[in-house]
C-alpha cells in the first residue's frame, strides 16, 4: 500500500491511497474464514461450507470492509508520520471509479484540510477596552421598584385598571361558572380590553368568550369545561364581576427584606439601598465581562485573520451531520459558524500553551450559576447550596449542556489570562451606552 500526497494549497491538501492485491489478500481470506465459522448454511454443518461458497456470498462484504480497514490505517499512518494538524475528517476526492467486481488495484483519493497557522500570542502590547457601568441613583430607584413590585401581592381594588384581575361568575341558560379569574392584561384586542376597564363589584355585562379570550385551551379552563364540550357552546355568556383584585408593590418592611435577601440580612432601608447597590454592581459586572469577553474575541479575531479552508469545511459539515442541513443553509449560516470555529482555535491555542485545564469543580460551579439564575428568574433568590448542587449534577449528565458548559469555562479561562497579560483599558460608561454597545 502506498500513500502519495497532492498539495492544493496551504490548507488544503489530496492524498492517494494505491492498494493491491498483495495489500489485502491475506485479511481478506482470514475475514473470509471468520464468517464461515458463523455461516448456517443449509446442507452443511455450521461452520463447515467451503470457502469457495462463503466468497460467493459475503466476497463482496469482506473486500470492502478490509479495504475501509486498509483506507483508514493509511490515513491515520500518513496524517502521523507527516505530523499533519488536520481539520475535521478527510473528505472523499470525486467519485470512485474502482472496479469491485473485479478486484484487482484499487486507488482512492481524499481531500484533507490542515490547520492554518496563526500568532495567538497575548502581550501587554495588546489593548483591549474594558466598560465599568455607573450605578446611578435613579438605577438603585428602579431596582428597588422592580423588587417591590416582584414581592408585591393581590389585593382587593375598588375599579379595574389595564394590569389588574378580576374575580367574575359566567352564566349561559343552565351553564353556571362561579370564582373565575380573568387578568385584563391578557386580553388582546385593546378595544375589548377598554371596556372591562373601570369594572367594579357588581358589574353586569355580555362577553363573547371566544373574541375576548382568545387562547382555546386557557378559555376551556376559564369555563371549567373540555375543548370538546367548549365547541359546542355558544360564544356569549353574562359576566357578573365579584371582586377587583389589584397589584400592589411591596413595603419596604422588615418582612419584605427577609422575603427578599434571607432573614435578618437587611434591617433597614438605608441598608436595603447600599444591598440593591450590590446587586446592582454584581449584574453591571457580568454586563461589563459579557462585553469584556466580546471585545476580546473581536480584537483577537481581527489580529489574528485566521483562513481557513472554507469549501472544505461546507462539505465537512454537510458530510457529518449526515445530510441533517441542506448545502443552502450551510452557506446561509457560514459565515458566524467560521468566526465560531476561528474563535475556538485561537482559545485551544492559548489553552495549551498556557497549560489552562477545566476542572471539575469549575464546572459545578458554572451549572450552579446556571441554576441560580433561572431560580431567581422565578423569584427563587436564596436557593440552599445543596440544591444547587443537584441541578448542576443533573445538568451535566446532559452531553450537549456539558459541553456547552465546558466551553464556557474554557472561554472562563482564557478570557481571565488575558485580562492578566494584555493591556487593559478601562471606560467608565452609562448602561444606556452599553445596551447600545451590546444590541
Amino acid at each position: 500500500m502506498k500513500v502519495t500526497k497532492k498539495k492544493v494549497d496551504d490548507l488544503n491538501l489530496v492524498a492517494t491511497i494505491a492498494i493491491e492485491q498483495a495489500d489485502y489478500a491475506e485479511a481478506k481470506k482470514k475475514k473470509l474464514n471468520e464468517f464461515r465459522r458463523t455461516a448456517d448454511i443449509k446442507g452443511f454443518r455450521k461452520g463447515m461450507a467451503p470457502l469457495s461458497l462463503i466468497e460467493k456470498i459475503h466476497g463482496g462484504q469482506a473486500l470492502a470492509e478490509v479495504i475501509n480497514s486498509l483506507i483508514n490505517d493509511g490515513l491515520t499512518k500518513f496524517i502521523d508520520d507527516n505530523k499533519l494538524n488536520v481539520i475535521g475528517e478527510p473528505l472523499p476526492h470525486g467519485e470512485d471509479k474502482n472496479d469491485w467486481d473485479n478486484p484487482d488495484k484499487f486507488s482512492f483519493s481524499f481531500d484533507i484540510a490542515l490547520a492554518p497557522e496563526f500568532n495567538a500570542t497575548v502581550t501587554a502590547e495588546d489593548k483591549i477596552p474594558y466598560y465599568n457601568i455607573n450605578v446611578t441613583a435613579a438605577a438603585v430607584k428602579d431596582y428597588k421598584s422592580n423588587l417591590l413590585k416582584q414581592f408585591g401581592s393581590l389585593e382587593t381594588g375598588d375599579v379595574a385598571k389595564e394590569d389588574d384581575f378580576i374575580i367574575v361568575d359566567f352564566a349561559q341558560g343552565d351553564n353556571k361558572v362561579e370564582g373565575a379569574y380573568v387578568a385584563l392584561r391578557s386580553i388582546q384586542d385593546e378595544k375589548i380590553k377598554k371596556s372591562f376597564v373601570g369594572k367594579k363589584a357588581g358589574d353586569v355585562m355580555d362577553v363573547d368568550v371566544n373574541k375576548t379570550f382568545v387562547n382555546e385551551t386557557d378559555r376551556a379552563a376559564m369555563l371549567k369545561v373540555s375543548k370538546e364540550e367548549l365547541a359546542t357552546m355558544k360564544p356569549k355568556w353574562k359576566m357578573t364581576v365579584k371582586e377587583v383584585k389589584t397589584f400592589v408593590d411591596a413595603k419596604e418592611t422588615q418582612e419584605t427584606f427577609d422575603q427578599i435577601f434571607g432573614k435578618d440580612t437587611v434591617k433597614s432601608v438605608e441598608e436595603f439601598d447600599t444591598k440593591v447597590k450590590e446587586r446592582l454592581g454584581v449584574e453591571y459586572t457580568q454586563e461589563s465581562d459579557y462585553r469584556f469577553m466580546i471585545d476580546a474575541k473581536e480584537y483577537l479575531l481581527k489580529r489574528t485573520d485566521i483562513k481557513l479552508p472554507d469549501e472544505f469545511l461546507k462539505r465537512w459539515v454537510f458530510t457529518a451531520n449526515d445530510g441533517k442541513f441542506t448545502m443552502d443553509q450551510i452557506n446561509e449560516e457560514y459565515d458566524l459558524f467560521a468566526k465560531d470555529f476561528r474563535w475556538n482555535l485561537i482559545r485551544q491555542e492559548i489553552m495549551k500553551a498556557q497549560k489552562l485545564q477545566v476542572t471539575k469543580e469549575s464546572l459545578i460551579n458554572e451549572a450552579k450559576q446556571i441554576a441560580a439564575y433561572q431560580f431567581a428568574a422565578y423569584g427563587m433568590s436564596n436557593v440552599p447550596d445543596d440544591m444547587l448542587v443537584n441541578f448542576a449534577n443533573k445538568t451535566l449528565e446532559d452531553q450537549e449542556q456539558a459541553r456547552r458548559i465546558y466551553e464556557r469555562c474554557e472561554d472562563d479561562l482564557v478570557l481571565n489570562f488575558i485580562r492578566t497579560v494584555a493591556t487593559i483599558e478601562k471606560k467608565k460608561i452609562s448602561l444606556e451606552k452599553m445596551r447600545e454597545l451590546t444590541a
